[in-house]
């Protein structure tokens, strides 16, 4: 705050992006909108929309939740995703700390990687649950809400999950539908619970029935770019070259043309407070990775031998290398 030269910081969180405002004040608020305020000096206000949550973490509650975005402050975090209400009442156009205050949130602290590792762990437990349920004939929907009872009865408070099913005609992963397994299937799944408002992630990929020799051979291509960017990521290298080193396994199996925009979204991401945070692994980014980030690597990608398919696991960034946070085994899972 001192080299910006704000006198205070706003972190905003709503109902959909929490993370600004749990970057300071970690409490799971259930209305639509909470508000912390920090002072260079340290001093702390909090301000909730919902009687509730004011209830519950002793704080101030603003029904007209307007009127707690004060004229003249120094800067917000979570500008971004705030109401073109909240921004007027700020008076002159603010300033955003969202960059700034994710940048101090990507290196971890050793209580930040103690709920990830819960997290994780949570997530490994949520992934044998989705093989145990998962048969011929259920629907979507239905191992979806397995899962999530399996992961909120054991202590998540949130899980962002998407799931695919079928064969080479599937070409990404989305929420449920009504869609009932078949026999020879691939299920593809990301699933992402949340412990104390951290989230950890696991993507993995299972079939129905023998495996067919594309939906192997798929496999080994996804397993081969995982493996390369998991061995090449320590502190120093860009998210680029993580990128990079799962493309070019792609490429030498002549796949290259799967690699882009049209195909995947991203060969990975950061984790934390937020279950999609920057930066992203793509080879157009070249942010320098650190020790003590966490990210997770994942070449979820189309493949016309077998459709859309899955595979990635949680990685913490050490001193001269990385630790795999997740224990589920690194395989094509067959049910």
């Amino acid at each position: 705050m001192a080299e910006r030269g704000w006198d205070s910081i706003l972190l905003y969180g709503n109902a959909w992006r929490k993370d600004p405002f749990r970057s300071l004040v970690n409490i799971n608020f259930s209305g639509d909108h909470a508000l912390a305020r920090l002072s260079r000096s340290g001093e702390i206000s909090v301000t909730f929309s919902d009687p509730w949550d004011a209830e519950v973490a002793c704080a101030a509650l603003q029904p007209d939740f307007v009127k707690a975005f004060s004229p003249g402050a120094s800067a917000i975090a979570g500008l971004e995703f705030m109401e073109e209400r909240f921004v007027a009442a700020c008076g002159s156009l603010p300033v955003s700390a969202t960059a700034d205050v994710e940048e101090l949130r990507r290196v971890k602290t050793a209580e930040e990687i103690e709920f990830i590792k819960q997290a994780c762990d949570l997530a490994d437990r949520g992934y044998q649950r989705f093989v145990e349920v998962a048969e011929p004939g259920m629907r979507e929907f239905e191992l979806v809400a397995e899962v999530e009872a399996f992961l909120k009865t054991n202590g998540a408070e949130d899980n962002f999950m998407l799931i695919a099913s079928g064969g080479t005609e599937v070409v990404g992963m989305k929420p449920p539908t009504e869609r009932k397994f078949k026999q020879g299937d691939s299920v593809t799944t990301e699933l992402t619970p949340q412990v104390n408002g951290y989230y950890a992630q696991i993507c993995r990929t299972l079939v129905l029935g023998e495996p067919s020799r594309e939906q192997l051979k798929a496999f080994d291509i996804f397993s081969e770019a995982q493996c390369a960017a998991q061995d090449l990521i320590k502190p120093g290298i860009t998210a680029a070259d993580a990128a990079r080193a799962q493309n070019d396994i792609f490429r030498k199996h002549g796949y290259g043309d799967y690699t882009g925009a049209k195909y995947t979204r991203v060969r990975g991401h950061c984790l934390g407070l937020y279950p999609d945070e920057t930066p992203h692994i793509l080879e157009d980014i070249d942010y320098v990775l650190k020790q003590g980030m966490v990210v997770i690597v994942h070449p979820n990608t189309y493949l016309p031998l077998s459709g859309y398919m899955v595979f990635g696991d949680t990685l913490l960034i050490t001193e001269s290398g990385n630790t795999r946070l997740n224990k589920t085994e690194k395989k094509l899972f067959t049910k």
